[in-house]
């Protein structure tokens, strides 16, 4: 089992910048691939973001790309995104997820552990 948590979300201003943090529980964080995914009220929860064990690889859903950076720190068994230029379209509740695979995957159903999520909020 591996317990995720986000942190770092709340309310900023279009235009603004966050930077959310994920910790893991486990060492296998740092042989596995990481997301970040969000949900905004009403919606379903879509892809964000991902990157593979390494941090060697990663994608963006179009959305973010050009806005949002992807990272981790294996060492620390922590995973990051930096979001620059937020928009109010933004806003959402945010959560980290790690796949059993290597790679930077985009399908939700292919990450097996989730965080509770971490809330987004951006004001125009």
């Amino acid at each position: 089992q591996m317990q995720l948590v986000e942190s770092g979300g709340g309310l900023v201003q279009a235009g603004g910048s966050l930077r959310l943090s994920c910790v893991a529980s486990s060492y296998a964080f740092g042989s596995s691939g990481m997301g970040w995914f969000r949900q905004a009220p009403g919606k379903a929860r879509v892809f964000v973001a991902a990157i593979n064990w390494n941090g060697g690889t990663t994608t963006y859903a179009n959305s973010v790309k050009g806005r949002f950076t992807i990272s981790r720190d294996n060492a620390k068994n922590s995973a990051y995104l930096q979001m620059n230029s937020l928009k109010p379209e933004d806003t959402a509740v945010y959560y980290c997820a790690v796949t059993r695979l290597l790679g930077a995957r985009m399908p939700e159903e292919e990450y097996t552990y989730w965080g509770r999520g971490t809330q987004v909020t951006v004001s125009s």
